[in-house]
């Protein structure tokens, strides 16, 4: 069986720290299905946010 990508998973991991403040524990606890879509659901409020501060300038 092939295992997820090392490096995809630092980086969902640290995306979900980053804004969520959890920690790792938390954050590894959460199986993948979860763990993508909260990485999904914070990058459409990212883009919201970065499309609302375009609009404003």
């Amino acid at each position: 069986m092939i295992g997820y990508p090392s490096e995809t998973l630092f980086e969902e991991v640290a995306f979900v720290a980053y804004y969520l403040h959890w920690p790792y524990d938390q954050i590894m606890q959460l199986d993948h299905l979860e763990r993508r879509r909260w990485v999904m659901e914070l990058s459409k409020i990212n883009q919201r946010l970065n499309e609302a501060a375009r609009e404003e300038s």
